[in-house]
């Protein structure tokens, strides 16, 4: 086990998720981003486009009033969650140096879709199933954010509701990304796009993007009108370095852990048998009832909660039997 160690700061990429209705300029803004993140690092970037919204954006459109150049990009065009990971597995960090994913809410219902086990009575997923389908969603998330490439996640908003504690009806709280549960908490970043429309023809609506996480405290708390490269990304390059920290998945944790159980289930079996064998000898050794009374005195709850059931079940019959054996008949 590593421990404790002076805190470090171990991030040389950024982790940012993007979100909001349909229409609010996640892809053009992700372009945006990544096209900047890209000439920093003097690489290219991957794009995963579940829906090919990035089909205009990959060609010169002079009319386009902002960026009307065509972005450059690679993209791979899938709702296929493990052909994505297998594809962003395969990427070479020396010639890329960004992914993005738009959207992760078509993966998360691919792999829902993809289930094809039993439902419950009213047609839901079983909780048992819930397993299976998240393993190779948390794989791809996971590996992205130990990766040393930048990632940007794009998703839908859905709406979050409560049940109300007095009325016992449901009520709108918020909004969150249209994802796995985790998922709006794994990057560093989270930006909310939502727009202004025009008051007049002809003029141009404004993307805003607050920020709703940021765990560089620099961007937190403020809104930002167009976003770009420049608002949202340039600020915190200053703060990255050149090792990337690398978190444990769902499946290694579980390893260490189950191996650690393990460790301590042999230590209690192997304990708990020593404590058997020594109360044992004890009691055989014992030359009259008073002591076979005494030593019982001994054992009491807290040396029971050593044992293993099976040994406490054990060695109270040894001592019921050694107590009737010594113990002498009364006369008639």
């Amino acid at each position: 086990m590593a421990g404790f160690r002076k805190a470090k700061a171990e991030q040389a990429a950024l982790k940012m998720g993007l979100y909001g209705e349909a229409g609010r300029g996640k892809t053009f803004t992700a372009l945006l981003l990544a096209e900047g993140l890209a000439k920093t690092t003097g690489k290219r970037v991957a794009y995963i486009d579940t829906e090919h919204g990035t089909d205009f954006y990959c060609q010169a459109v002079p009319q386009r009033s902002v960026h009307p150049e065509a972005f450059e990009f690679d993209a791979l065009y899938t709702r296929s969650l493990t052909e994505a990971l297998e594809s962003v597995k395969a990427l070479d960090p020396q010639q890329y140096g960004v992914v993005v994913i738009d959207s992760i809410t078509h993966f998360w219902e691919a792999a829902m879709a993809a289930y094809g086990g039993k439902l419950t009575k009213i047609g839901t997923i079983p909780m048992h199933g819930w397993g299976k389908i998240k393993k190779p969603y948390k794989e791809l998330m996971a590996y992205l954010i130990s990766s040393p490439l930048h990632f940007i996640v794009c998703g839908r908003q859905k709406t979050v509701y409560e049940e109300d504690e007095e009325t016992e009806e449901l009520k709108s709280v918020g909004v969150t990304m249209r994802a796995e549960g985790e998922t709006p908490y794994e990057p560093h970043i989270l930006i909310r796009l939502e727009i202004i429309r025009p008051k007049k023809t002809n003029e141009l609506a404004q993307v805003i993007a607050y920020a709703e996480k940021d765990r560089t405290g620099v961007l937190s708390g403020r809104s930002f009108v167009n976003p770009n490269f420049d608002s949202l990304c340039k600020p915190l390059l200053g703060l990255l370095g050149a090792k990337q920290a690398q978190m444990q998945t769902g499946d290694e944790a579980a390893a260490v852990d189950a191996e650690a159980f393990a460790v301590q289930d042999r230590e209690r079996d192997a304990g708990s048998a020593k404590l058997l064998r020594e109360f044992k000898a004890r009691i055989d050794l014992a030359a009259d009832a008073k002591a076979v009374k005494t030593i019982g005195k001994e054992i009491t709850p807290a040396v029971k909660s050593q044992m293993l059931p099976a040994h406490v079940a054990e060695l109270r019959e040894h001592y019921q039997q050694r107590e009737a054996q010594i113990t002498p008949a009364v006369a008639i």
